[in-house]
């Protein structure tokens, strides 16, 4: 029996099991709702996709062409509209996900206004987020599956049982938009009693999987922004534990998390350690401090800190505001021993902030944490702070040099400029680009590519283009080209935003509520019915 059939049966009974009472209740109209409703809480949907993204996770480690991409998102309706366009373009949303960024909630969703990346914005904001984005994904499949349902009926009403069948099964095998969602939750906003509080309020809400940041949380910065803090690994293990135990304590036992490090470009520390023996986390973190040996009293002044390493007593530099330096050329090993730590204390994917999109570099550090943890994969953010031109056109002259090419024709400083557009290099340059991710996952062991705020950048980018025609020359010819035009010839349903917003849902229940004597918003006036 199929599912529609299934729970058709079941409503039927339960009415017929009411001795009249519920003869008001259709139960084909109860099997709909509860099909266009098949998630009840943000658990149920935490727990769903934490499965999702456990299966994807192996099926990587098995075949790394098996790689999964997101892309960031400050709105539920823009989260909707993306798995939208990848079902109708794509078939599938299998191996999709959407990315929740901290930035653009703080630059978009704060009630402060915009705000930089600085943990500032209310910590509240980052769950109701991801409620609202699971809201306007159900309601997604709520939609499609209304219009399944009429398609149905139709078919029912011509007595055409091949299409009714056709119908039917493709309701029953009908593949939900709601995806996994990696949830930033920054550095915890806090202490890790405060990580774990807000990690359970965002899996509450949906979140199958958390990503933190080894910054410390007060001082937090973007990832490509100076100034960037770290914290020992011992602070960093207390979070990863705290987030762990929200996820046991919700029931979401295969919850994932991303340990993320900015290492790499963070030079400073607020805290130095406490060492128990040589070699042991505090140590290795000490290690790589920027020290000056001391020989006497007099080498240490008034307030100094003075250590013991190697047993040998040194003074880490300090700067005015009490941070501490580490060695100039120690990011790597820092991120090494970063990832390594976080995989053998309760991580599951890792996260290397880079300064720039360069396989080589990211797979030098890989192959070394994989010495130790081999099935280590990463979660990548292909930013929008990267000059991605720029970038792969160097990198493309970089290795024509090294094979001696001639490269007189080209400046290295000015590679951006339009001038090079459609040169050799730069088609070269855009073939790299397009295969970026490929060559990411297949050699540097990527198995999640994410951009962390395009929609911060779309919305700008058509907003502008609108605005330049709308309020020049073109008027409103401006939005009829530009906007619903292309809609219509590229079939966008939103183009039917009454639907979209959900009126012909809103029907459809006043008529279950109602009979006929509802009243419908989707007769002959409703100017809808001109997008036929």
């Amino acid at each position: 029996m199929t599912r529609y059939q299934d729970t058709l049966t079941t409503f039927s009974q339960l009415r017929d099991q009411q001795g009249g009472k519920w003869d008001n209740i259709n139960p084909e109209y109860a099997t709909r709702m509860r099909l266009q409703n098949r998630f009840r809480t943000g658990l149920d949907i935490a727990r769903y996709t934490a499965g999702v993204m456990r299966r994807d996770m192996a099926e990587y480690d098995a075949d790394p062409s098996r790689y999964t991409q997101s892309l960031g998102c400050w709105h539920g309706f823009i989260g909707q509209q993306k798995m939208l366009a990848v079902k109708r373009h794509h078939g599938t949303t299998a191996k999709r996900y959407l990315y929740l960024s901290g930035w653009m909630v703080a630059a978009m969703r704060s009630q402060f206004g915009p705000l930089p990346d600085q943990s500032m914005h209310e910590k509240t904001a980052v769950p109701a987020l991801i409620e609202e984005l699971y809201t306007f994904l159900r309601q997604a499949d709520a939609r499609e599956l209304g219009h399944l349902f009429r398609e149905l009926d139709a078919a029912r009403a011509k007595g055409d049982e091949v299409a009714a069948k056709a119908a039917q099964e493709r309701i029953d095998s009908f593949e939900t938009h709601v995806v996994p969602i990696i949830a930033d939750i920054d550095a915890g906003f806090g202490n890790e009693e405060a990580t774990y509080l807000l990690a359970r309020r965002m899996i509450e809400a949906g979140a199958c999987c958390i990503q933190i940041e080894n910054q410390v949380s007060d001082a937090k910065q973007c990832g490509h922004q100076d100034g960037k803090v770290t914290v020992p690994h011992e602070d960093f293990i207390a979070k990863l534990n705290a987030v762990r135990y929200a996820f046991l304590e919700l029931g979401v036992e295969d919850g994932v998390i991303v340990a993320r490090t900015d290492s790499l470009g963070a030079g400073l520390t607020q805290k130095i350690p406490v060492s128990q023996e040589p070699g042991d986390l505090a140590w290795q973190y000490n290690s790589f401090l920027n020290t000056v040996p001391v020989a006497s009293a007099e080498d240490i002044d008034e307030g100094d800190t003075v250590i013991k390493i190697d047993g040998e007593l040194r003074k880490p530099l300090r700067l005015a505001n009490g941070l501490y330096r580490f060695r100039p050329d120690t990011g790597e090993d820092r991120v090494v021993l970063d990832c390594i730590t976080a995989l053998q204390n309760g991580a599951d994917l890792l996260w290397i902030e880079t300064e720039k999109p360069h396989v080589g570099q990211i797979a030098g550090m890989v192959e070394r944490i994989r010495e130790v943890v081999p099935d280590a994969k990463l979660v990548y953010n292909n930013s929008p702070s990267f000059n991605w031109t720029l970038n792969f056109r160097q990198q493309v002259f970089d290795a024509w040099e090294q094979e001696g090419k001639d490269l007189s024709a080209y400046d290295r400083g000015q590679l951006m400029s339009a001038e090079y557009d459609d040169t050799p290099l730069a088609e070269l340059a855009d073939e790299w680009t397009r295969d970026f991710q490929r060559k990411g996952s297949r050699e540097a062991g990527i198995f999640h590519h994410l951009i962390t705020l395009p929609t911060y950048h779309t919305a700008a980018l058509s907003t502008d283009n609108l605005a330049r025609g709308y309020f020049g020359e073109e008027g409103m010819l401006a939005y009829v080209t530009g906007v619903q035009r292309q809609e219509i010839r590229q079939g966008l349903a939103c183009v039917k935003h009454q639907d979209m917003a959900g009126s012909n849902l809103g029907d459809d229940h006043k008529e279950y509520f109602s009979g006929e004597g509802a009243l419908k918003a989707g007769g002959q006036a409703n100017t809808m019915n001109q997008f036929g």
